[in-house]
């Protein structure tokens, strides 16, 4: 049996908001709460963390080549995240290689390991469903969303 949809005011126990854009910006927190927690618990199978997980996409995405510190942290989904103490995280997990940029040897370069490559390949398989969350939105809805999330940022 399906359990009823409850409307934000029910599910945060919130009689009024000031106003609709208020509700609006309480309600994008409260789904990305929502989404967060279950990829969290997803990845938290495979020993990851989400601000992990992203760092080991951003490196999958360099095709082999090492990136610098500075730049993974430029591309990071949370700007607020220590890239240093999780990229040696993951080097102790031996998914990641750090060594020292031979053009600038103040900066460290980081790539991903084959290892590294193989685990993400199984949350590949696993992730996707995740895409069942947004299963009650239709495509065009789902396009209408993302247009209005990048407007909001823009």
């Amino acid at each position: 049996y399906l359990t009823p949809v409850l409307k934000l005011e029910e599910e945060i126990q919130q009689k009024k908001f000031r106003s609709q854009k208020q509700k609006a910006i309480v309600n994008i927190y409260y789904t990305n709460c929502f989404i967060s927690s279950k990829f969290e618990s997803l990845l938290k199978k495979f020993g990851l963390t989400l601000q992990q997980y992203n760092i080991l996409r951003i490196l999958r995405g360099q095709n082999g080549k090492a990136i610098a510190m500075g730049d993974i942290k430029n591309r990071m989904l949370d700007k607020n995240s220590d890239v240093s103490r999780i990229v040696e995280r993951l080097k102790i997990k031996k998914l990641i290689e750090r060594k020292i940029c031979r053009s600038d040897h103040r900066q460290m370069d980081v790539k991903i390991t084959q290892r590294g490559l193989d685990l993400l390949s199984k949350i590949d398989g696993i992730e996707q469903r995740s895409d069942k969350i947004l299963s009650k939105l239709s495509t065009k809805e789902v396009k209408q969303l993302n247009d209005l999330l990048d407007k909001i940022r823009d």
